[in-house]
């Protein structure tokens, strides 16, 4: 499906006095993470972390990138898109795509926006930061994360990503992913467990102050057979009034590269934790 061919969603409005206590809510986050004055101006009139207000950063400018970029140390984009060309120049669903940004252990990355194409979008070999990143056409997936110790910690903070045909977050890795203050629309899975990767891990997931918007099949999905957790907290769901977008489905995974089979859905107390009050529909 091509970038022009993406259905949208439009979300509703909220009152004034909601959008002003998100925005004075933004803004000290935004300040905590080193983002002040035009930046922090910028970032959160235009890219709050509510779905609701359907705002997205515009690019300062732009950079083709036709060799994946690693990153040490912090990268920051200055909220420019970065797009793939070349070997880069594909937004389809090859496993084989490399991406266009690969973190190393410890790396930062933000204000970056991810154009189209965004090839496999970015690639975490172990613990990483994310943050304010935002995918405007996810390809094979927006990041996936990599890393075989079981203390990685993967961040996901602000930001948002739409038109992802299948997955949003693929987590390979061991370790523990946290996203909060995330906003995603038009995609198929939000996080997924992998259930068949060759080398299996507990993983563990949090999801906190994020806003979903439909259309989308799972917001999460993990397998309780290798001890997954999922905690959703403070998820707002958008435009889907039937509840078909399920929070939080069970698999039974396996390491051979066969299809995994779903066993559940809905919270269990123990691989899927939450409650109804920490959904709500708007």
């Amino acid at each position: 499906m091509t970038s022009h061919q993406r259905r949208t969603s439009h979300r509703s409005g909220t009152g004034h006095r909601r959008r002003t206590g998100r925005r004075r809510a933004l803004i000290g986050g935004l300040s905590a993470l080193g983002l002040t004055g035009a930046a922090v101006v910028t970032s959160t009139l235009l890219a709050p972390a509510g779905a609701a207000t359907g705002a997205w950063p515009r690019a300062t400018g732009s950079e083709p990138v036709a060799t994946t970029i690693e990153v040490s140390g912090t990268y920051d984009g200055g909220l420019k898109r970065f797009h793939g060309t070349g070997a880069l120049g594909s937004d389809g669903q090859d496993e084989s795509q490399k991406p266009v940004f690969v973190l190393k252990d410890g790396a930062v990355l933000k204000n970056v926006i991810l154009g189209t194409p965004a090839a496999d979008g970015v690639h975490c070999l172990g613990s990483c930061t994310l943050r304010n990143v935002w995918w405007e056409n996810v390809g094979e997936d927006a990041a996936t994360f990599k890393g075989t110790s079981p203390q990685s910690v993967y961040t996901v903070h602000g930001g948002g990503a739409k038109g992802a045909s299948d997955k949003v977050f693929q987590f390979n890795g061991a370790g523990k992913l946290v996203v909060t203050r995330f906003q995603v629309s038009d995609f198929g899975k939000l996080v997924r467990s992998c259930g068949n990767c060759k080398k299996q891990y507990p993983r563990s997931i949090i999801l906190n102050d994020v806003d979903v918007t439909a259309p989308g099949t799972s917001i999460v999905g993990v397998n309780a057979n290798y001890g997954d957790t999922a905690a959703l907290r403070n998820v707002r769901i958008h435009g889907d009034a039937k509840k078909k977008i399920e929070p939080c489905v069970r698999f039974t995974g396996n390491s051979t590269g066969k299809e995994p089979k779903k066993t559940g859905a809905g919270p269990d107390g123990t691989t899927c934790r939450y409650s109804a009050g920490d959904l709500s529909y708007e």
